[in-house]
């Protein structure tokens, strides 16, 4: 017998050899029926596969995420069997799961494939789920796989072949399609109900330019059909979201090829908007005990060799900036930090002195590549809302707790209810890929553990996410389409100060190593903007919006006193303008309908006689009329954060 624990901590004990399916079984036939996968001691299995020894257990259905990134992968293995058997021949690379969905990349030889032929595939796919056929897992020998794919014909599977271990290769089989996989996979095909292919687009190989461009399919799969119908309803929604699509048309950015990709220019709203949100946390900042620094935007190379980001990002970033003088090098800034470690050292400190906190609207670049390049959520220039806390060890918690406070009063106030703070630690199977000793990298990690805990986060844990020189505590919001963004970040860190050499006096007058903590609320200005403007499909809260109003006069005589009802207004700090054009009322209601603009004033005969405006309001109609006095007084109740 085994002793299997489930997730409440209970224990039960079944015959050796028994599968997570008939655990389920024996809990209940209903849960067994949406068992997709399960959890083993922390590794994802087949649902089908034995289990041989004392173990831990979860079972997976479509509502966890293990649950659904293994129902997409075996989609994947049903997209290939579908083109296979439409298109003989076809030889395959990789087939993953993705965040929303799967993909595959295919060879088609002769064929040509575009969107006109998915409806083909797609029927495909739902004929061949309805045979309900298992998932079968084999483990095979190296000689085997080579042999098998070999006499098929596909090079890629070859490829792959040569860098796996002897002993530790399996095949998935379902139906005629046999494939290369090391799992897990759905119990069978016949949980697959509904399929879209999104799109198609070109590949290399291995992501090397110099080998073959082959063709990913992408796709999305779900066990209901109505939830298919509702996430291509979200999607066209997300559409008329998209941030550059908006961006454009509320005039906030714009980007130029003579300027160069990824550097986004702020136009005079968008520039207006960013530095209501910079002066917002300013403020905060202020109030919870910041100094705002100023730093270059180049350093030298020495500088991001001591901080070791040189060697982790400087052959993927731009390249050095050599001056006149023989040898001497510089950077455009990938990073903030380094240059605060030095302000931090300008002069001595005393324990007295800490924590010290030192803050920064710093524009860095990265190079990026130019297929990753993605409207302002992926750009080579960008301003970070960064913040670097050198405290004594024993105020860790305490400064990481008050962090928080800040990272959760910044979403309030724009909107970000639904979000869950990601624990990023360390891999502990693959330590080389970070800088510090275990010691320092266990202390940083139970610090931000036990302030998540205090603050009663809602919080899930990811192993190998940790920055390279520490653990960090990353906020996973959710907008009002329900995708997933990370925005506000905060990182422990005892590596920099060692490398920097900073120190402090002590209460015993010797001298100490500070512990660093790196904050940004927003991330970055760029991303957390592109994320505002889709969550809020540009209808920002009334504080932060450009304009707040725009009177519309009927016609030419009452425009002399709607410019008196902007001057009145703007004289007390409410921003507006006014439509001076020769169009109908109608028209110009329609207009700022679609500029999104907060209020619409309306003046006509009877608001110039009666020194009022009729007020509409942006997405809900008419509001009535309001003296100048009231609708200032109503403005103001609905723009306090």
């Amino acid at each position: 017998m085994i002793k299997i624990t489930l997730p409440d901590g209970s224990i039960r004990e079944y015959e050796k050899g028994t599968s997570a399916h008939q655990i389920a079984l024996s809990i209940s036939e209903g849960l067994a029926r949406n068992v997709l996968a399960a959890v083993v001691d922390g590794e994802v299995w087949d649902a089908s596969r034995p289990i041989e020894h004392d173990a831990s257990l979860k079972l997976l259905t479509w509502n966890d995420a293990d649950g659904k990134s293994t129902f997409w992968h075996s989609s994947a293995h049903l997209l290939a069997e579908a083109l296979e058997a439409l298109y003989p021949g076809t030889k395959f690379g990789i087939g993953p799961a993705i965040e929303t969905g799967f993909y595959y990349d295919v060879d088609f030889g002769e064929h040509q494939i575009s969107s006109d032929d998915f409806k083909k595939i797609e029927d495909k796919i739902i004929e061949l789920a309805k045979t309900k056929s298992e998932y079968s897992r084999k483990s095979v020998s190296k000689a085997e796989a080579l042999k098998y794919f070999e006499e098929k014909g596909d090079e890629y599977k070859l490829d792959l072949i040569k860098d796996l271990e002897d002993g530790k290769i399996t095949f998935y089989t379902q139906g005629n399609f046999t494939d290369l996989c090391r799992g897990p996979h759905i119990p069978n095909t016949g949980f697959i109900k509904a399929v879209k292919l999104m799109n198609v687009a070109g590949a290399y190989w291995r992501g090397d330019e110099s080998r073959k461009q082959l063709t990913r399919i992408y796709g999305v799969t779900f066990p209901k059909q109505s939830e298919l119908t509702e996430y291509l309803q979200m999607i066209e929604e997300a559409k008329k979201r998209d941030h550059r699509k908006l961006g454009k048309e509320l005039e906030l950015f714009t980007f130029s090829e003579k300027v160069g990709m990824g550097l986004p220019l702020w136009l005079p709203k968008g520039t207006a908007l960013r530095e209501r949100l910079v002066n917002f946390l300013q403020k905060a900042q202020q109030k919870a005990g910041y100094d705002q620094v100023i730093t270059p935007h180049i350093g030298h190379k020495n500088l991001y060799v001591t901080s070791g980001h040189y060697d982790k990002y400087g052959a993927d970033s731009f390249q050095p900036i050599k001056t006149p003088q023989e040898g001497e090098e510089f950077f455009l800034k990938p990073m903030n930090c380094p240059h605060h470690c030095e302000i931090y050292k300008s002069k001595p400190r005393s324990y007295k002195d800490l924590p010290v906190r030192l803050a920064e609207f710093g524009t860095v670049y990265r190079y990026e590549q130019s297929g990753e390049l993605h409207g302002l959520t992926r750009v080579r220039g960008f301003t970070q809302d960064d913040a670097h806390l050198f405290c004594r060890p024993d105020q860790v918690k305490e400064e990481f707790k008050k962090v928080i406070d800040l990272v959760l009063y910044v979403f309030k106030a724009l909107g970000f209810e639904n979000y869950t703070a990601q624990v990023s630690l360390r891999d502990p199977e693959n330590k080389a890929k970070y800088i510090g000793s275990d010691e320092n990298w266990q202390l940083a990690e139970q610090a931000i553990v036990e302030a998540a805990e205090e603050k009663g986060l809602p919080t899930v844990v990811e192993l190998g996410e940790a920055a390279f020189y520490g653990p960090k505590l990353d906020f996973m919001v959710k907008d009002a389409l329900g995708r997933k963004w990370q925005l506000g970040t905060i990182q422990v860190d005892y590596n920099l100060p060692e490398r920097f050499e900073l120190e402090y006096t002590g209460s015993d007058n010797q001298k100490h190593r500070p512990v660093m903590i790196h904050r940004a609320p927003f991330g970055s200005l760029e991303r957390f903007v592109a994320v505002l403007i889709e969550h809020c499909a540009g209808n920002f809260p009334l504080w932060l919006t450009p304009e707040q109003f725009i009177v519309l006069p009927i016609s030419e005589k009452f425009e002399d006193y709607g410019k008196k009802v902007l001057e009145s207004l703007n004289n007390s700090d409410i921003r507006g303008l006014i439509d001076l054009r020769d169009e109908k009322i109608g028209r110009k209601i329609r207009d700022a309908e679609i500029k999104k603009l907060p209020y619409m004033l309306i003046i006509g005969e009877k608001e110039m006689q009666e020194g009022m405006v009729s007020v509409r309001k942006h997405g809900e109609g008419d509001k009535g009329s309001m003296t100048l006095e009231e609708f200032q007084n109503h403005l103001q109740q609905e723009i306090i954060i």
